[in-house]
């Protein structure tokens, strides 16, 4: 005990913060999304340590041995790709366990694509609601954004390159032209930020950039008017 939830970098590896760095030397095992990814991590930090496999295919499996190697009294330190754990990355599962034993839980806090996106917004309203990833299936998808379309404040998405074009489409749909924000690549060499008058006009200022790779954070200005 107990369990760290480590943020990592998003991008640069400048976003590890200093206590993250200490937290990972002194824990007694990472527990990761990805161990490989993880260990080039460690290894830049020259950091060696157990690593264990969480990924968010099989989190709900992986867990308890987890939560008993916390009971039993070591310390581990959970990580994911890029990012904050369980924030729309696996995690949640771990911590609500610990939580549940009474293990002791700390956050360490760092990086976030989507807290990024919101402080380079510009956007007037400080409020912000954080979708993640909307669902695949049309059904839910739409549920989904239903229940968005009256929220007063901005909206926050994750979305990946491959389904980016759908994604913008269906908020437009829903929502309708809203000022908007996408990050792609954020701190890192290549990071761009597109802005304009909607997601159409967004999908046409990244058409020339447009990455395979990566995820994307979208954000949505507050609709003008009533809901």
């Amino acid at each position: 005990m107990p369990l760290y939830v480590v943020a990592t970098p998003i991008g640069n590896l400048g976003d590890l913060t200093a206590r993250a760095r200490e937290v990972l030397a002194a824990c007694d095992g990472v527990v990761a999304e990805d161990t490989r990814h993880s260990g080039n991590l460690l290894n830049h930090l020259g950091i060696k340590k157990p690593l264990y496999s969480l990924p968010a295919f099989d989190e709900s499996v992986r867990v308890e041995p987890l939560v008993r190697r916390l009971a039993a009294g070591e310390s581990l330190a959970l990580v994911t790709d890029a990012g904050t754990p369980a924030v729309s990355d696996p995690g949640a599962a771990l911590v609500r366990r610990a939580v549940e034993e009474g293990i002791a839980v700390v956050p360490i806090p760092g990086a976030s694509a989507a807290i990024a996106a919101v402080s380079v917004s510009g956007f007037p309203e400080g409020r912000f609601h954080f979708a993640g990833f909307l669902p695949r299936k049309a059904s839910q998808r739409a549920e989904m954004l239903a229940e968005l379309r009256g929220l007063r404040s901005q909206l926050v998405f994750y979305e990946s390159p491959q389904r980016l074009a759908r994604t913008l489409a269906d908020l437009r749909a829903a929502l309708g032209d809203r000022p908007a924000v996408v990050g792609r690549e954020l701190t890192k060499l290549h990071e761009e930020l597109a802005r304009g008058e909607g997601p159409k006009a967004i999908a046409e200022a990244l058409s020339a950039t447009h990455s395979k790779r990566g995820v994307y954070q979208l954000a949505l200005e507050l609709k003008k008017g009533p809901a």
